[in-house]
């Protein structure tokens, strides 16, 4: 429009220089340099005088500005009223909508669960509410497919309400603890929504919740340790599990020190052994191997590991689940394969030949075989009474002594605490003797 009115005034008028623009406070006008004035027609009015020429603007070109001008405003409006008349028909078909997309989402869903089942040779699991939990050659759905250079090793677990409530699995890290525990909880909830499993056969027992404790990590948005998140999420799962639920708990206690880590551990495993507090189907990976003379000791607690297979200074995950804790962690064969320099390993053996000379195993033996006694009210004079016989049993100066000659400023966590354990057995020797 705008250029063939500027071509039309051209050759109207004569003047070669006449140009169509647009300024912000007088809209379109025509511009006209000062040589060509006396050329300007009467239609012309002027709007504004500029040193090298004039600006004017004439009937038609007023029309069509107020055409371009309007023209956004009349888009925004039929574009409302267009939007209006689809959101009404929507809402006049909205149940019809929902209930349509309700069902090809469900056919969206069943169908991928029927693909992924007949292309990784899953199984239909039979549900039951005995409570049992039996998979055999169960396989974690992502991890076998991620696999590219060996085939995965499917396992097998059992548990019931009964003897067979809590597992208590040792074993290196790498070993594969964690892939065991989270393919278990995957075949419960993908058979308790409708869905075949990754197994050669799998009988379900229907659980109320499944909860997890796995991994580790931080909260610095709220200032939370990895151990405050990890003590948060355990006190949750006391709080809300019931007989009926799966509990996945993987390395409770490691965010601290190893006895207030092992103790945790310890007291954790008794608490959901309690059938009269939970007595919930558990999966327990821990390090700590001390765990494992809870075997026999608490009802329905079964030991259990991951096979590996020493070859000279290393050693090969064999990635099954056997009967049986681990004796050892084999931290530093772990250490050698992620490439830890020799002389970091060497030192680290030696200082485990050195550190295992202070081991707690025996403590906690004679721990597993006492009965849990009830702890008693606090009063005030049995409080003074017990630090009195303390200090009257033990002399101070040889107390003071040995602690003086500790340099604190060089001992790791670990010596700190075995020293300390060293000298309560000591203190209670000395009570025994006297």
């Amino acid at each position: 429009w705008l250029a063939e009115l500027e071509a039309g005034e051209r050759k109207k008028t004569g003047i070669h220089t006449l140009k169509v623009k647009y300024n912000r406070v007088f809209g379109y006008v025509i511009e006209v340099s000062n040589s060509f004035k006396n050329m300007v027609p009467d239609t012309y009015t002027r709007k504004q005088t500029l040193v090298g020429g004039e600006r004017y603007t004439m009937p038609r070109l007023k029309e069509l500005e107020d055409k371009i001008l309007g023209a956004e405003d009349k888009l925004n409006s039929l574009e409302y009223e267009l939007y209006s008349e689809v959101r009404d028909e929507i809402g006049r078909n909205i149940v019809r909508i929902q209930t349509a997309a309700r069902i090809i989402a469900e056919i969206d869903v069943l169908a991928s669960l029927s693909e992924v089942a007949r292309k990784n040779h899953y199984v239909r699991p039979k549900m039951t509410t005995d409570g049992v939990i039996d998979i055999k050659a169960g396989r974690h759905p992502v991890v076998e497919r991620m696999i590219e250079n060996e085939a995965f090793v499917p396992n097998d677990t059992l548990l019931d309400n009964k003897k067979r409530r809590i597992s208590v699995i040792t074993g290196p890290n790498m070993a594969g603890k964690s892939t065991y525990m989270r393919q278990t909880a995957l075949i419960v909830l993908m058979a308790q929504i409708g869905s075949f499993v990754p197994a050669k056969s799998a009988k379900i027992g229907i659980v109320d919740r499944i909860f997890t404790r796995v991994g580790a990590s931080d909260d610095l948005a709220s200032g939370q340790s990895t151990f405050m998140v990890e003590m948060t999420e355990v006190a949750n799962i006391l709080r809300s599990a019931t007989a009926r639920s799966l509990l996945i708990l993987d390395e409770i206690g490691r965010g601290t020190s190893t006895f207030d880590g092992l103790s945790i551990a310890w007291a954790v495993i008794e608490y959901i052994a309690d059938r009269k507090i939970i007595g919930a189907k558990t999966l327990f990976a821990t390090h700590y191997h001390e765990l494992t003379e809870l075997e026999g000791k608490l009802e329905g607690v079964n030991n259990y590991c991951i096979a590996v297979k020493e070859k000279g200074d290393g050693i090969v995950f064999l990635r099954k689940i056997v009967k049986g804790g681990a004796d050892k962690s084999y931290g530093i064969q772990v250490a050698r394969l992620a490439g830890v320099p020799e002389a970091v390993l060497s030192r680290a053996q030696q200082l485990l030949g050195e550190l295992s000379n202070a081991d707690i195993t025996a403590a906690i033996e004679n721990i597993a075989g006492q009965p849990r006694v009830k702890a008693k009210s606090v009063h005030y004079d049995e409080v003074d009474l017990s630090q009195m016989s303390l200090f009257d049993t033990v002399p101070d100066t040889e107390i003071i002594r040995e602690l003086n000659d500790l340099d604190l400023q060089t001992m790791t966590p670990i010596d700190a605490l075995n020293e300390l354990y060293r000298m309560q057995n000591k203190l209670k020797n000395r009570w025994k003797n006297s």
